[in-house]
């Protein structure tokens, strides 16, 4: 059994479609342990207490600089040792120490199709205006292993998405969301989860 935690700031739309996936039988082998967030009013932590799962609030607004967060948060992961740290939609930048004591154990869903609209400063909803402000036609999204630097970890799927005329940035993101997001990293869990997907000489592997 794959024991997981996931990392959210927001709604937790991913989140939810991780456990809809649990439930469907669309992901096997896999356990939700924690949910952690950097937002006490997340609606993710209401959707893991409305499951059973354990939510913990882990802010860099609660520490005296940033060297103390990263020194907890990466206690808080080594306590609950988990065997995947998935980010679904955290807006924080993982400490280089807990990329050093996980590697090749955390995976994160980026909303465009990385090498695309991808690094320091793409986020959110930020990509999705990018995407309309450049003017291309087709954009995506993107599960990847975490390496130490931003968006740059090696690529375990992808999936197109269409921009239409008359898009805003937040009718793309639901689109993004819909047709790839919750599609993709429920996928890449399970691939994980069941041994097709692994992480070998810096490159995502899969496994026939």
């Amino acid at each position: 059994m794959l024991r997981v935690v996931v990392c959210v700031s927001g709604g937790g739309t991913n989140l939810q479609a991780i456990l809809d996936a649990m439930e469907e039988g669309r992901l096997t082998n896999t356990e939700v342990i924690a949910v952690i967030s950097n937002n006490q009013g997340a609606k993710a932590l209401e959707r893991a207490e409305a499951r059973g799962i354990p939510g913990i609030c882990i802010s860099p607004k609660q520490y005296s600089d940033r060297e103390a967060f990263n020194a907890a948060f990466t206690a808080k992961m080594c306590e609950l040792a988990p065997d995947l740290v998935v980010l679904a939609g955290f807006l924080v930048r993982i400490p280089a120490e807990m990329v050093e004591k996980f590697d090749g154990r955390i995976v994160n869903v980026h909303p465009a199709l990385i090498p695309s609209f991808c690094g320091v400063g793409y986020y959110g909803l930020k990509v999705h205006e990018k995407v309309l402000e450049r003017g291309v036609k087709v954009t995506g999204a993107t599960v990847h292993f975490v390496n130490e630097g931003m968006d740059e970890g090696p690529i375990i799927s992808q999936k197109a998405v269409e921009v239409k005329e008359g898009d805003t940035p937040e009718i793309l993101q639901r689109r993004v969301m819909e047709q790839a997001e919750w599609i993709l990293l429920p996928r890449a869990i399970d691939d994980i989860a069941n041994g097709r997907i692994r992480l070998e000489d810096g490159r995502a592997v899969v496994k026939c």
